[in-house]
């Protein structure tokens, strides 16, 4: 017997890779999942963005929290980069490597590994897909509010990483309002748990600071989530109005007037008419813009909100009001508002978008700005967003090939994120920002600031080893490379 296995150890040492990096991190798991081939490695160096980084390391599957502790400790002994990966459906480069880091690719741990109804809690691994997740709670009346429109593939890591938002996160907040507890994996292989299920914590909420970090503070494992009830009743509402600034006021009279829907989504003449023709929904094509509005909660306050949202928009000069008189109606509005992104890409092969927020209040104003820049620099535009948080997302549709319009993409876009900061607005609302972002931190932040967020990551990771050269500008992390190429088609934002 022991010969047997003295055997079966030299056949699968002779299987390892020839890099002592890539056959230790074989040995921690396996060899099938531990990928070292160039095609493999450049499938994983990109994101649903379009920025490029380096070229990924070797790129590891593991399927518990004991591979990835392996797979840290290997990355410290050999001082290696790391870089945590969900589903790549990131929009800030998050998930692009930089340099040629061992990629953690979590799509493995896709377990929804306990739900606890009486609690509202379940715990789910870091692979999980929001939808999935949505769908398995749905027969027992429960949902997982936050709703990204990439919902469909993204996973809940990736949410924590970039405190994810979504359509329906006006009235119940974004990911780190669900988000109770997380076990993670720090750089050194430790095994922490932050934040707790019991009671809230006391001390440092080092839950909060992993939220939205990126993955630059170490690697999520299993999350406990919380769970909300479904809704009695729902109620969607299709406004048109003759000018984007008529509904952009609606958005804040509606706010102002002490009602809050569970989504207010805004979109444009030229996002209509891309919509109905690449994916009818029933939108009407001959007005300046719609909002999409949905409300939720007990039969009579459906009603109740429903009939005050109308009035305001009346007294805001809607054109029509149409409210969805079936659940196909609603699939079907909603199925063009979450196919807006894709659909851009029948007007031009490329797009950049910047994921801004201003206040509501400045709606109308910065829409404005942002359409004159465009409009001056010979640029198509689309707008579709987050009315009713503020959060913006001007989409720029271009052709890559055609010369010098790249450099415009790129002063256009920085011009609208100084709009949206002059406005009193932030970077991001939820993409993060990863390397896209990152020469703006300091349009927003002060170098105090800056530096104390860098001390917060050093605290973590004092080699910088992990997603290094993301969020921090040059000077206050690690590294960066920002490269602008054609964007994958069919994104949902």
């Amino acid at each position: 017997m022991v010969l047997l296995n003295q055997i079966k150890k030299y056949l699968e040492n002779r299987k390892l890779s020839s890099n002592p990096l890539v056959a230790e991190l074989q040995r921690a798991l396996s060899r099938d999942r531990v990928l070292e081939d160039e095609v493999d490695r450049i499938t994983h160096s990109t994101d649903e963005s379009i920025f490029e980084g380096g070229t990924a390391g070797p790129v590891c599957f593991p399927i518990s929290t004991e591979e990835v502790q392996s797979i840290m400790r290997i990355a410290q002994k050999f001082e290696h980069p790391v870089i945590p990966r969900g589903a790549g459906s990131g929009l800030a480069g998050g998930a692009v490597p930089l340099g040629a880091p061992i990629v953690v690719a979590l799509t493995e741990m896709k377990e929804i590994q306990e739900v606890d109804l009486d609690n509202r809690i379940a715990w789910v691994e870091p692979g999980v897909i929001n939808l999935e997740l949505t769908d398995y709670l749905r027969p027992m009346g429960f949902h997982y509010a936050p709703d990204p429109s990439s919902q469909q593939i993204c996973t809940i890591g990736g949410n924590v990483a970039n405190n994810s938002g979504g359509p329906h996160c006006l009235a119940d907040g974004v990911t780190d309002s669900h988000v109770l507890a997380i076990e993670v994996v720090l750089p050194d292989g430790e095994v922490c748990q932050f934040g707790g299920i019991d009671a809230e914590p006391t001390g440092l909420d080092l839950r909060g600071a992993f939220i939205g970090s990126e993955g630059t503070l170490g690697i999520a494992t299993k999350i406990a989530v919380r769970l909300t009830p479904n809704p009695q009743d729902v109620q969607t509402i299709l406004i048109s109005f003759p000018t984007m600034r008529k509904a952009a006021e609606t958005v804040s009279a509606v706010i102002a007037a002490g009602i809050v829907p569970a989504a207010m989504e805004a979109m444009d003449q030229r996002t209509i008419e891309v919509i109905e023709n690449h994916i009818p929904s029933g939108y009407p094509t001959d007005v300046g813009a719609v909002l999409l509005i949905e409300v939720e909660g007990l039969p009579d306050g459906v009603e109740i909100e429903t009939l005050r949202i109308c009035e305001v928009a009346e007294n805001h000069e809607a054109l029509e009001i149409r409210i969805a008189q079936s659940s196909w109606q609603r699939e079907a509005l909603w199925k063009g508002r979450k196919g807006a992104f894709g659909a851009s890409t029948y007007l031009a092969p490329n797009y950049y978008l910047h994921d801004t927020v201003v206040p509501r209040s400045e709606l109308a104003n910065v829409l404005d700005k942002v359409n004159q820049l465009a409009a001056e620099n010979d640029l198509m535009l689309m707008n579709v967003f987050h009315a009713g948080d503020g959060n913006l997302h001007p989409l720029i549709v271009f052709d890559a090939e055609e010369e010098g319009t790249i450099e415009r993409v790129h002063s256009v876009a920085a011009e609208i994120v100084k709009i949206s900061i002059e406005a009193g607005g932030v970077l991001s609302g939820e993409h993060g920002i990863g390397i896209e972002k990152q020469e703006f931190m300091s349009e927003l932040f002060t170098d105090e600031d800056l530096s104390h967020q860098n001390k917060l990551r050093y605290a973590f990771d004092p080699q910088c080893r992990i997603n290094p050269g993301k969020i921090l500008p040059t000077g206050h992390s690690c590294a960066d490379i920002q490269t602008l190429h054609k964007p994958p088609e069919g994104i949902w934002v």
